[in-house]
């Protein structure tokens, strides 16, 4: 049980249930190839007419990390081998796309026929991450991994940005728990809410996630049920005498007298019924003077054991500017900075998106050299079939082509999870998964805590991986100098 904790328990995952957001829970097994732009189906076309659908290599990366901070936390691989999965198109998708862009009807049963056969390389979730080194890397016939794409942006690029956000919101609060209050904000709640339990959440609001995922559920009281009563101090017991363990929200009206009031409740509570007052909680209003007065009014009370919560807009920088001016605030509940991602206009980002990329590096069966590059300043791509490699603790990232031996002291990032179409590993329960990502975050350098890091994480080029850009460049008629 959490801080938040009101004795809801996650019932064990039914099999029927699936784990995609509430935009697409009905139907979803039914097929997802519509999952995706009209233009990879337009480019699927294209390369099927002109039998140009050779085998193909894409990595999906990203060229910064979110919020301006030192790494990413990989999540999102299990979502993505349940897209896999159900990649597909039914009669109503065919029928669909023949009305709206007369596709050939050769192409149409292409598609009627086509599954995911291709493999994919993929960090474990949980794994940091850090810029402009593949996170998953996907080799299939041209057509088939292209259709993947937006799919594939979508359950890694939300997921890795909000376990991002939610790794960050639990460095920030040092040890005191985080609640997951996103559901009525969040984009994708189901991401959401399983991201961010991956990131260090201990537990949610969202019955739903709580029961599909099997993370513990949390909560409070709503300043409704408060109001619904004549009094505070009449809702208070209400509150008392129907949870064994409870919290109690104090800024209703006023925080002073509220917290009398829970003081006064909590010891009648336990004296007639044996009911403990787990917690109280402040939503509003000057938290930092609030809880050093709640927390000196319950330690007077005997009430030492009774927990402090805090909530209302925060993320790690409100979270991290409370603690340092040391207000004794034991847990946080955080919204709709966590479900979207979101940065702040003070700390200068602007979060709300990853910026992940998918992008051709490798083609093969059209008799021109199979490195695959663009070139636009910023955002050119690396050619090649690359390999991610850890030197020591922290010490740099290497990236080399899948050729290279690995350097020595170093461990691949990269490991395969789907070959010929067949999920080849286990995926680890969520709750392992977890426990990897916060013994990972717990052995990142302290600078790259930080909020905002000073320097950069090094991920280096390997020199085949120079030669080869240089190579590839000449052969456009580029200039590879930089």
């Amino acid at each position: 049980m959490t801080d938040f904790d009101q004795g809801l328990v996650a019932d064990p995952r039914p099999d029927e249930l699936d784990q995609q957001d509430l935009v697409r829970r009905p139907d979803e097994r039914s097929g997802t190839g519509l999952f995706t732009d009209l233009y990879h189906v337009d480019a699927a076309y294209i390369a099927w007419r002109s039998d140009h659908n050779g085998q193909s290599t894409f990595d999906l990366y990203t060229r910064r990390a979110p919020f301006d901070g030192g790494f990413m936390l990989f999540a999102g691989l299990q979502p993505t081998l349940d897209y896999l999965d159900s990649f597909r198109y039914t009669e109503e998708d065919l029928g669909w796309l023949q009305r709206v862009k007369g596709y050939e009807l050769g192409f149409l049963d292409y598609l009627a026929d086509l599954r995911f056969r291709g493999e994919i390389y993929a960090m474990d979730e949980g794994e940091i991450a850090f810029p402009n080194e593949p996170l998953l890397r996907v080799t299939a016939p041209f057509a088939e991994a292209l259709l993947l794409e937006s799919g594939l942006l979508r359950t890694i690029g939300i997921s890795t940005l909000l376990a991002t956000k939610a790794a960050r919101i639990t460095l920030a609060a040092n040890g005191r728990s985080v609640s997951d209050f996103a559901f009525r904000r969040a984009h994708a709640p189901f991401l959401a809410a399983r991201s961010g339990y991956i990131g260090g959440c201990d537990s949610t609001s969202f019955v739903a996630a709580a029961r599909e995922y099997d993370i513990p559920s949390a909560g409070t009281i709503p300043h409704a049920l408060v109001q619904a009563f004549p009094d505070e101090l009449t809702a208070f017991r209400t509150v008392a005498e129907s949870l064994p363990s409870h919290t109690l929200l104090l800024d209703t009206y006023d925080v002073d007298a509220g917290i009398d009031h829970a003081i006064t409740v909590a010891q009648e509570a336990k004296a007639s019924h044996g009911h403990t007052l787990s917690a109280v909680r402040l939503d509003s209003g000057d938290l930092q003077a609030d809880s050093r007065m709640v927390r000196r009014k319950l330690d007077d009370a005997g009430l030492e054991t009774v927990k402090v919560l805090v909530s209302g807009d925060m993320d790690e920088y409100k979270i991290a500017e409370l603690l340092g001016a040391g207000a004794p605030i034991d847990g946080f509940g955080v919204g709709g900075n966590l479900g979207v991602g979101l940065g702040t206009i003070e700390s200068g980002t602007v979060g709300g998106v990853i910026g992940a990329v998918y992008k051709l590096v490798w083609y093969e069966g059209d008799g021109a050299a199979p490195a695959r590059i663009k070139l636009a300043g910023g955002k050119s791509t690396w050619p090649g079939r690359k390999m991610p490699y850890r030197i020591g603790d922290y010490e740099r990232d290497l990236i080399t082509l899948n050729t290279e031996p690995a350097p020595k002291n170093a461990r691949a990032l990269l490991t395969p999870w789907v070959m010929e179409g067949q999920v080849v590993r286990r995926m680890p329960e969520l709750k392992e998964i977890r426990s990897n990502a916060l013994t990972n975050l717990h052995a990142l350098p302290d600078n790259l805590k930080a909020l905002t890091p000073s320097e950069p994480f090094p991920v280096e080029w390997s020199e085949e991986m120079l030669r080869l850009r240089e190579e590839t460049i000449r052969s456009l008629g580029g200039d590879p100098s930089p």
